[in-house]
């Protein structure tokens, strides 16, 4: 039951001290200097208790408690250790505060002091004492802060879903800092020619770009396949539930060059790894990638070019070639549209040819200009 308590200040002004006690809660308690401001919350808080739709406890854990809480129930996710990495950082911040001491006004400074913060320098040590000295620390990006205050929200968010301790995420009230537009980035038709020859002399690097323009996989999908996952007869590579960056399964073409690639690599493979890109090759030699690519995109004059982009490049000419987005959608295994018109983008070229086609119907076309 409720007891509402007057109290008269120094200064003479009252003030009015509410308790509540009901059988399975704490006892809990608040001052209003209004007495009809003490007897509704002492209403509503009572008729929430006994409803079970109070939540007190967020006065009777911490942050600490929770994180422990979430990193049990969140261990099997593929972004945990970014996940884990992240709340390290929210403990420092809030390990030993109660969960109803973490505002949004709070979670907005600790934002601000993550973006301003340093993280490493710009650039290498170069073994000079002074060139060191003067060299600059970068600071996180707002994309990376948004990434640690996902983390942070998720969290809050399975207090308040999963565990009870909290009514409202925090989370959901603190502004986002602006997520950077995506990259515009893939290969010209003259530049895919350009790019194939200088991979050439590297048969494992030549293979894996082509896997990579032709099914628009992601870069740990390709280097990570094994040969049950490849069914050649049938031209199809299977990945897994699990797998892939979503989770999702999703079937990928074998096509043109890379099935004869292909075919011929399994003449040779190892019997002792099932992998399509062993990490050590039959004479016992390291293998890896980085540097070849890195020769070949000199060597062919390409530059501001990631490996991602070639997954860029096969959206792209799918949907130059008239592909839907749909079909799009499927091939990359992307379970929304607007990620593929991000990645979907048209050559200039191509942007001219639908003008083209566009005043031809309008009867607008005109004579062409003499070359």
């Amino acid at each position: 039951m409720a007891t509402i308590e007057k109290r008269v200040g120094s200064d003479g002004k009252p003030s009015y001290r509410v308790k509540i006690r009901v059988k399975g809660y704490p006892p809990e308690s608040a001052t209003f200097d209004r007495l009809t401001d003490a007897r509704e919350w002492a209403t509503r808080t009572e008729s929430d208790m006994r409803a079970g739709r109070f939540f007190g406890s967020a006065r009777l854990h911490t942050f600490n408690a929770l994180a422990d809480e979430y990193e049990r129930a969140a261990h099997d996710l593929k972004s945990f250790p970014d996940r884990r990495r992240h709340l390290m950082h929210w403990r420092a911040e809030f390990g030993a505060a109660l969960l109803n001491e973490i505002t949004p006004q709070r979670i907005a400074l600790a934002r601000d002091r993550l973006l301003a913060g340093s993280t490493r320098y710009k650039s290498r040590a170069t073994g000079d004492p002074n060139k060191d000295a003067a060299r600059v620390m970068g600071t996180r990006s707002g994309p990376t802060v948004n990434r640690y205050l996902a983390t942070l929200s998720a969290c809050l968010s399975f207090a308040v879903k999963t565990l009870g301790w909290l009514e409202r995420n925090p989370c959901e009230r603190t502004a986002k800092n602006r997520e950077n537009p995506g990259r515009v980035r893939f290969l010209t038709e003259s530049e895919i020619p350009r790019l194939l020859d200088a991979c050439r002399p590297s048969p494992d690097l030549y293979l894996a770009v082509v896997l990579s323009l032709t099914t628009g996989a992601r870069q740990a999908e390709i280097m990570g396949l094994r040969w049950p996952q490849l069914d050649l007869s049938r031209r199809l590579i299977t990945l897994r539930q699990g797998a892939t960056k979503n989770g999702d399964a999703r079937a990928l073409p074998i096509s043109g060059e890379a099935g004869e690639l292909l075919r011929e690599r399994a003449k040779v493979r190892s019997l002792h790894d099932d992998r399509v890109f062993p990490p050590v090759t039959l004479k016992g030699q390291s293998r890896s990638l980085r540097e070849g690519w890195r020769r070949a995109l000199l060597a062919a004059g390409i530059e501001d070019f990631r490996w991602h982009d070639l997954r860029h490049t096969a959206a792209s000419y799918l949907a130059m070639s008239g592909r839907s987005q749909v079909e799009i959608a499927k091939v990359l295994g992307h379970r929304t549209l607007a990620m593929v018109a991000r990645y979907s983008h048209l050559d200039p070229s191509h942007v001219v040819a639908m003008g083209d086609t566009l005043a031809e119907k309008l009867s607008l076309a005109g004579r062409k200009p003499a070359a």
